[in-house]
């Protein structure tokens, strides 16, 4: 059995602000997506078909949903003598006081387990973007141009670039060139081609990069932000390889909530099953689950769910995972209804994300076909009757007597 020449990294333990909610008790690599899977599937699943099968994924925020997803890594075929997932959570010593500061930091204060593999290629993953893609292409390509480090890069229009890490690539190919500037979310971005977070390097060039980032103590250990930049500055090999497939980025709500949608339809932009997306369907018992319902009153129309799911009501372009239950008279459009999550009758939801345990009361309202997503923490059950507005964002556990008489209007928190 061949030893693998490539390491993969997977940044995973973060959480965003702008997913609010949704990362209370998660990181953001741990939302659920899909109807049944979680967004850190889609690097996972890549690295599977990708024949790479050593991989370590650096974890901080509230790591016990992420670890008890990947298990022992069967779920992605990544048991054997040279294949494994390897989980590495933050650690203080003797030498080193802090928690991972960002996520160049975290792969330096783990260069031990790296150096003990001694791979040919460092693979580094963000575990939070969804899509599709052969890293063998984009390693063959790093090797090709005898590459110090190779960076993914997708196209975006100039309206969105100040939002990514932007960079211009020399042009001449359609595969890709080197990077001519790079800048991390400027104000006025010179190019168009946003960084997926896909990075190849050479070892020992990485190795370099990451004490010379520790030496300068700036207090930022990023590797957007600060190892790309300084290796253009002196003079690395640095390139940008063209990815043209689909690419759903997940950072805020919005997008999460637009991402869900390309799932949808008769030609839904993500095809998880053409994909060959892998999940641990032993975490919550997935596999376990009844059939899907669907009662003699219930309607599912342009909408995806999955086993253990009963639908009396109606349900239209929505997303629901194992557990869920529409009851008769209620209707869910537009929505994505995580793990258990009950909508009691003659309830109306209108384009909500509704984290796990949750339940909608009799004759309550919540969101508005026309309207911002609401989004709804784990564990509330809202009151019969309640009035909840579009773009409003509910805290996990609302006690009983904290919901308003009055119902929420459009944009309010309860917390």
């Amino acid at each position: 059995m061949r030893k693998p020449s490539t390491l993969a990294m997977i940044l995973a333990g973060g959480r965003v602000d702008e997913l609010g909610v949704l990362t209370h008790y998660r990181p953001k690599s741990a939302v659920p997506f899909g109807g049944f899977a979680r967004v850190i599937d889609f690097p996972l699943s890549n690295l599977l078909h990708s024949r790479i099968e050593r991989i370590a994924i650096l974890s901080q925020y509230r790591s016990y949903s992420l670890i008890n997803h990947i298990g022992t890594g069967s779920a992605w075929d990544m048991i054997g003598r040279y294949r494994g997932i390897s989980i590495l959570p933050p650690f203080k010593d003797y030498e080193n006081p802090h928690w991972y500061r960002g996520s160049a930091d975290a792969v330096y204060q783990n260069l031990d387990f790296v150096r003990y593999h001694d791979p040919a290629e460092i693979l580094v993953l963000s575990g939070d973007h969804v899509y599709r893609m052969d890293y063998r292409r984009m390693i063959q390509y790093h090797k090709q141009q005898q590459a110090d480090l190779t960076a993914a890069f997708i196209h975006v229009p100039v309206n969105e670039a100040s939002r990514f890490g932007i960079a211009e690539i020399e042009e001449g190919s359609d595969e890709g060139g080197r990077l001519l500037s790079y800048e991390e979310k400027p104000a006025r971005p010179r190019g168009q081609w946003a960084s997926l977070t896909v990075l190849c390097f050479k070892p020992h060039v990485l190795y370099e990069m990451l004490a010379a980032n520790q030496e300068q103590d700036s207090g930022s250990y990023e590797f957007g932000r600060d190892i790309i930049p300084m290796m253009m500055e002196r003079g690395c090999r640095v390139f940008g390889y063209k990815f043209r497939g689909y690419w759903g980025y997940t950072r805020t709500i919005d997008e999460y909530w637009q991402t869900s949608m390309d799932l949808l339809g008769p030609n839904p932009r993500i095809d998880m099953e053409a994909w060959g997306l892998r999940t641990n369907l032993e975490h919550r018992a997935i596999r376990d689950c009844q059939p899907l319902i669907v009662g003699k009153s219930g309607v599912l129309d342009n909408s995806m769910a999955y086993n253990g799911v009963t639908i009396e009501g109606e349900a239209h372009n929505s997303i629901l995972f194992p557990g869920v239950r529409i009851e008769a008279g209620a209707v869910v459009r537009d929505s994505v209804l995580f793990f258990n999550t009950v909508v009691r009758r003659d309830a109306r939801i209108d384009r909500v994300v509704c984290d796990v345990n949750s339940s909608f009361g009799v004759d309550s309202r919540v969101g508005r076909t026309d309207g911002a997503i609401s989004v709804i923490g784990w564990n509330n059950q809202v009151p019969a009757g309640m009035r909840i507005g579009a773009g409003c964002t509910i805290y996990p556990r609302i006690d009983g007597d904290h919901w308003p008489v009055a119902g929420l209007a459009d944009g309010e928190v309860l917390q």
